[in-house]
C-alpha cells in the first residue's frame, strides 16, 4: 500500500478513485482493463548519493562514480508497460551540493518539463529536502509542472545486501506513473508531499512537519 503524505484535496481524491473502486466487502481491487496496454514513460535523474556509491576493491573506498542504477536495479525489475530513460547529470555526495548544483537540477527539470513525462530523481538523502524544496518553490508552487516529480535515495548504498535502494527506487517509479503534478519524495512505503519534509536521522527515514 502507498500512502501520501499531507493535506486531502478532492483531486487526490479523484486520482485516488480513477485508479481503484470497492467491492461490496471494502477491498480494494483495480479497475477493470479497458482493453488497451498503454506504454508509459518515465524519466529517471541520477545525481549520485548513497543510493549509487560503489565500492572500489583498489582502494577499498566507497563513493560516488559513475551510475549503477541500469545495471543494479532497473534490469531486474519486470516493467513490460514502462520504458525508463535514465540520465545522470552528476554523481555527488548531497553533503558536497552547492547552491550551482542545485540550480542545474533545477534548469535539467525544467528542459524536460515539455515532454510532460513523470520524473524520478536520485538524489543523496542528507539534503534531499533542500534541493525538493527549491523545485518546489520554483516549479510546483508556481503551478508549471504538469507532471510528477519525485524525489528518492538509499540509507545503504545498492550494492549491500540489506540496502533499501530496490525497494526504494520500485516504488518511486510506481509513485511516479500515479500521483497528480508535485513534487514529492518517497521514502519507505510513504509518499510525502513538498513543502514541509524532514529527513528523520533518528529513524533514518523522512517524514511530513508542521
Amino acid at each position: 500500500m502507498v500512502v501520501v503524505e499531507g493535506e486531502s484535496t478532492p483531486e487526490k481524491k479523484k486520482i485516488f478513485l480513477k485508479l481503484f473502486d470497492f467491492n461490496f466487502l471494502g477491498y480494494l481491487r483495480p479497475m477493470e482493463n479497458s482493453g488497451e496496454n498503454r506504454y508509459k514513460d518515465v524519466l529517471v535523474m541520477t545525481t549520485g548519493g548513497t543510493i549509487e556509491k560503489s565500492y572500489d576493491e583498489f582502494d577499498g573506498s566507497l563513493a560516488n562514480r559513475e551510475s549503477q542504477i541500469r545495471d543494479r536495479i532497473l534490469k531486474r525489475l519486470r516493467l513490460p508497460y514502462t520504458r525508463i530513460h535514465v540520465f545522470s547529470l552528476m554523481a555527488k555526495d548531497s553533503l558536497h551540493m552547492t547552491d550551482y548544483d542545485r540550480t542545474l537540477i533545477l534548469k535539467t527539470l525544467e528542459s524536460h518539463l515539455a515532454k510532460e513525462k513523470p520524473i524520478v530523481v536520485l538524489h543523496g538523502t542528507d539534503t534531499m529536502a533542500k534541493t525538493a524544496s527549491l523545485i518546489y518553490e520554483k516549479l510546483g508552487k508556481t503551478g508549471k509542472l504538469k507532471v510528477p516529480v519525485v524525489f528518492t535515495g538509499a540509507m545503504k548504498p545498492m550494492g549491500f545486501e540489506d540496502s533499501d535502494a530496490s525497494q526504494n527506487v520500485t516504488e518511486a517509479l510506481l509513485s511516479a506513473n500515479i500521483l497528480a503534478p508535485g513534487v514529492y519524495i518517497s521514502f519507505h512505503n510513504r509518499i510525502f508531499e513538498l513543502p514541509n519534509v524532514r529527513k528523520n536521522k533518528e529513524k533514518r527515514t523522512f517524514e511530513s512537519f508542521t
